[in-house]
């Protein structure tokens, strides 16, 4: 049986999570990780609440190549 969106999948197959503050997924080449910007690697804001940019972790993912 093939898993379906709604079925949960969470095997090798399904594609990595991305933080909305992310430009590719962990691991992409010509990427590495960055403090946020939003939070300035705290993972919180200024309330006290969670950096929704960067889900609280402090850090995203970004294009560091040149072109």
């Amino acid at each position: 049986m093939n898993p379906t969106p709604s079925s949960g999948n969470t095997g090798a197959n399904a594609p990595p999570h991305l933080k909305p503050g992310d430009e590719a997924a962990p691991g992409t080449v010509g990427t590495g990780e960055d403090i946020c910007q939003d939070c300035s690697g705290t993972g919180k804001r200024k309330d006290g609440s969670e950096c929704p940019t960067c889900e609280g972790t402090g850090r995203i993912v970004q294009g560091i190549g040149g072109g």
